[in-house]
């Protein structure tokens, strides 16, 4: 059967961002924004609303809603409360986007006390709906800031801590993002690495003392239980964003692995069990001037169109967007590539020596006047496929460490032209914007997230 997009669904119009102040000096709370992306609108490309957390130093990441299409078909299950984990304080806030969608308020607070008491978990990362009306979060540690994968669960209705989804002894060395497909009673979880090791930067020595992780974890979705570690060696060192198709009858899916600039595909093997098998690679240049003699690209987020045609990812070191035909899911097809900022400028303090791939050193990307500081990352797609919004902050630590200018001038929201056709991006020129010019100073813009549901959030059933 050939997928195709969805016709006749509503453009966006809005979009949440988690916005973070943690590492920057600026001692204000992380915020919640809004922004306008309908064309036809007089605030469009603004920031037109900011929640601000009652905290310091939460550091927001990854969101997630409290219903999706795990729900579908329960006329009691609304989606209108964004679940906000803070990947450092360990907080997760529920914010009610149901009253005004233009204008989030602060619905309930659930204190890293109850979290770290209730389930011995920590640093809350990536959030999915389950069927059942419960919320399920992984987790990246401990409460001590060591690596453990483990999975929180609040309640649908009134968002209290309930325990662990995982049977005690069972959870992963490491956590991070997760995927399940109930269809094939399966969950894939993957690895970043111990709290304590990357809160304030990237190391590259404590990957070699075994402080990040390498694998992908397989759990029963039934009873819980750990039942495989596919161990994607060093080529698929920190494995982060995991995949699976959309189409609930796949059994098969993609993750991006951040050091080595691979992507892996997994899939269930003819016996019933699961495997993963390289299929893309990213080389790393040969450079100078920079702080290791050889740049790996660094692919942080990755994302898989509607019709599981495209396969998308940030090469944030590199400072490029990827997009890929999947058709043939073993050999991905280079369908389109653009440069928006990076750490090969050709003005810049960086010199290729050796590439691989052969290109030239990009030019710096300027948008509306303004020179884009650091690099693309995070990626959220529309529903038709043809806009792809993206922001350029990682996560506080490491763009303090990699992107020094982008904590002094703020992250930025981009948009790009999707050629659905024959695959092609470019970027939207009358598209920006712009984090550095926030009423309380430069802002790091992290995840995208559309009030009704995206690429990234809906799992069917």
């Amino acid at each position: 059967m050939k997928k195709t997009f969805p016709t006749g669904c509503p453009r966006e119009e809005i979009v949440y961002l988690p916005c973070i102040y943690r590492n920057t000096g600026i001692q204000k709370p992380d915020y919640l924004a809004t922004v306008d992306v309908d064309p036809k609108s007089p605030t469009y490309c603004q920031v037109i609303h900011r929640l601000p957390m009652p905290n310091l130093n939460d550091e927001l990441h990854h969101s997630g809603w409290n219903a999706c299409s795990s729900c579908f078909g329960d006329s009691s299950k609304k989606r209108n409360r964004l679940i906000l984990p803070s990947l450092i304080s360990s907080r997760v806030y529920i914010v009610d986007t149901g009253t005004d969608p233009r204008a989030p308020q602060m619905h309930k607070i659930v204190e890293p006390t109850d979290i770290f008491w209730k389930t011995g978990l920590a640093n809350p990362h990536t959030t999915h709906c389950l069927g059942n009306g419960q919320i399920m979060i992984s987790s990246i540690g401990d409460p001590s800031g060591n690596g453990k994968g483990g999975f929180i669960l609040l309640d649908g209705k009134t968002f209290e801590v309930v325990g662990n989804w995982e049977l005690p002894g069972e959870a992963a060395p490491f956590g991070y993002d997760f995927w399940y497909q109930p269809r094939h009673n399966v969950m894939m979880s993957t690895e970043w690495g111990a709290p304590k090791a990357l809160a304030y930067g990237f190391n590259l020595e404590h990957v070699k003392e075994g402080l990040y992780g390498s694998k992908i974890h397989v759990w029963d979705w039934t009873t819980h239980k750990r039942l495989q570690s596919l161990d994607l060696g060093e080529e698929g060192a920190i494995p982060l964003e995991i995949r699976f198709l959309h189409d609930p009858a796949a059994t098969e899916g993609y993750v991006g692995c951040a050091l080595q600039g691979t992507v892996f595909r997994f899939y269930r093997t003819p016996k019933g069990e699961w495997a993963a098998e390289k299929v893309i690679n990213v080389p790393s240049k040969k450079v100078e001037g920079w702080a290791l003699p050889v740049m790996p690209s660094l692919i942080t987020d990755i994302l898989i169109s509607l019709d599981d045609r495209f396969l998308y990812f940030s090469n944030w070191l590199h400072g490029d967007i990827r997009q890929y035909d999947i058709t043939n899911r073993r050999n991905p097809r280079l369908a389109g590539q653009l440069f928006l900022g990076g750490s090969i400028l050709n003005d810049g303090p960086v010199k290729v020596l050796e590439d691989p791939e052969n290109q030239s050193q990009p030019p710096p990307r300027t948008i509306k006047g303004k020179r884009i500081p650091g690099s693309p990352q995070m990626l959220q797609l529309s529903l038709d496929g043809k806009r792809l919004y993206v922001t350029t902050s990682l996560y506080s630590g490491w763009d303090k460490q990699f992107y020094p200018e982008m904590i002094k001038e703020g992250s930025v929201m981009m948009q790009i032209d999707v050629n659905t056709a024959n695959g092609g991006l470019k970027v939207n020129e009358n598209f920006l914007v712009d984090f550095g010019k926030e009423p309380n100073g430069p802002a790091l813009a992290h995840e995208l997230r559309y009030p009704g549901g995206d690429c990234t959030s809906d799992i069917w059933l």
